[in-house]
């Protein structure tokens, strides 16, 4: 799937959003790729992520025997990544501040496993769900997602393979361009803003 086709499908399902929108991070952004949307259709999700596992080399892709994403935004890629890579899916989520794997999910010692993702933006979340797969036993031998808005700078410690790359500048909540700062910011992710 090329770049262009990957935001045509967050277009078809008015997930490409251009305003002023407050990171999960509590970066500032003019747009927001919002991945609930994108992923609420089955047919749409499962191209999508049959397009992510496409680009996990052959020899990662044969080792991974589980899915782990991080709750909430990672659930749904991470399900339908498992399914096309015919492996159990999981996620950590934070009931207490911290990821931790619970409902009876388990990995064995030493468990190779994808962690998952929706987007990526400094790869903070994404660096807590591997320490607690790690916490729980899992190895992650790779990590993916849909969209990488990091502007190449997320540092994951695993080899790392996103959809798309998407070089949208991001802001300091003091360090606004005007025409940004103009606008009323809006929250539309899953989390409060750091």
């Amino acid at each position: 799937m090329t770049d262009e086709e990957v935001l045509d499908e967050f277009r078809a399902a008015e997930a490409l959003l251009e305003g002023h929108f407050i990171l999960s991070s509590g970066l500032r952004s003019p747009r927001y790729l919002q991945c609930a949307r994108v992923l609420m259709n089955p047919a749409r999700a499962a191209r999508l992520a049959q397009a992510v596992a496409a680009t996990i080399p052959a020899e990662l892709r044969a080792r991974i025997s589980a899915v782990v994403s991080p709750a909430m935004g990672g659930v749904i890629a991470g399900q339908e990544v498992a399914r096309a890579l015919n492996v159990d899916a999981m996620f950590v989520e934070r009931p207490t501040g911290t990821f931790e794997l619970r409902r009876g999910f388990r990995l064995a010692p030493g468990q190779e496993v994808l962690m998952m993702e929706d987007v990526v933006t400094t790869g903070l979340s994404s660096r807590e769900a591997i320490r607690a797969i790690a916490d729980a036993g899992g190895t992650v031998i790779a990590a993916a997602s849909l969209v990488d808005r990091s502007n190449g700078t997320a540092d994951l410690g695993v080899p790392f393979f996103p959809l798309i790359r998407l070089d949208v500048p991001s802001y300091e909540p003091d360090s606004l361009p005007p025409e940004l700062a103009s606008i009323p910011a809006i929250k539309p992710g899953s989390r409060a803003a750091a």
